[in-house]
């Protein structure tokens, strides 16, 4: 699988293998024996994206792993994200993982937990927000890398007109990843919003669309979920466009093998999610700070009809 990070994801690890190896020695079970602390994850997960079960395991795993109680809450909206924020530093969480989708809606939240002196780190998205607002580190993929690539792999295929399909409008790390495409694609380009996980809705939005503008050649949606309803809408629409996505899921890993998927962006949630929990972790038990001002990376990586049956095996058990 090749990697196109700009940041190598093992620059910002290789201090967190050596802190755990010392904190688990002294466990000798394999989990820590630290004082209990509590972490919200807080994400803008819509109800019926499977992509979110994936950062939500790796969490698990590394809360396990820490002893550490984990509190996962969800909302797709700003204001209601920004209110879980909220509740959680009226809980006195010890920490806090938090998906910056909404810097704006997010900043009074995210500054109350500062105030109570509650870290927060920020993963999946806010990779150029992050910092502005103060939040501890970041670990996740840069989502305008990721949409450049995309638009030179549409190049490399020889496509000339490509449609890029939102199902959050107004979600940062979704805008960069259009935007991304937009800035190296050289052919025709439109995004094109459909409602959240309304899929019969999203399919007659594909299907007018394609019907609209028939040259298309290429869809690439910005969820995984999305890929087998664009692919669906092909053949109501009469068109030939190929389908691309963004994210990975055990449905995409069987599209792309069976053909009908060309390829799929990885940015590996199950790290995003294992890494948000063992980051506050480590800075809880060790005062850590990882990265040196810079997102921890965990993508972007194609995966293809020439490495899907490697990472096949994984996406089985729920973890790609």
């Amino acid at each position: 699988m090749t990697h196109l990070s700009r940041t190598a994801l093992s620059a910002g690890l290789g201090g967190l293998t050596l802190a755990c190896a010392v904190w688990l020695g002294a466990a000798g079970s394999g989990a820590a024996q630290t004082p209990q602390f509590t972490f919200a994850m807080i994400t803008h997960a819509q109800p019926g994206d499977t992509f979110w079960d994936i950062i939500r395991k790796g969490a698990e795993a590394a809360a396990k792993k820490d002893s550490v109680k984990l509190l996962y809450l969800a909302d797709p909206t700003a204001s209601k994200e920004a209110q879980l924020v909220v509740n959680a530093v009226e809980q006195h969480v010890d920490g806090i993982a938090l998906t910056l989708a909404f810097p704006d809606a997010e900043a009074s939240a995210v500054k109350q937990a500062q105030a109570a002196k509650i870290p927060v780190v920020g993963f999946n998205a806010g990779v150029d927000n992050w910092k502005q607002a103060g939040l501890l580190m970041y670990v996740g993929q840069d989502e305008t890398i990721a949409g450049e690539a995309v638009g030179d792999k549409l190049n490399a295929e020889g496509a000339k007109s490509a449609i890029c399909v939102d199902q959050q409008q107004g979600a940062v790390q979704l805008e960069e990843r259009c935007n991304g495409i937009k800035k190296s694609f050289k052919g025709e380009f439109a995004v094109l919003y459909v409602t959240g996980y309304d899929m019969a809705a999203a399919r007659s939005r594909i299907v007018a669309k394609l019907q609209q503008s028939p040259n298309t050649d290429y869809i690439v949606t910005l969820g995984a979920p999305f890929a087998p309803v664009a692919i669906d809408a092909l053949g109501t629409a009469g068109s030939h466009a190929k389908v691309g996505t963004f994210d990975l899921t055990p449905r995409a890993v069987g599209l792309i093998q069976e053909g009908k998927l060309q390829w799929a962006v990885d940015q590996q949630p199950y790290v995003e999610g294992y890494e948000a929990i063992d980051l506050l972790w480590l800075n809880k038990i060790n005062g850590d700070v990882v990265g040196g001002g810079a997102p921890v990376l965990t993508g972007p990586a194609f995966v293809n009809k020439d490495n899907v049956d490697e990472v096949a095996k994984f996406a089985k058990q729920g973890t790609r």
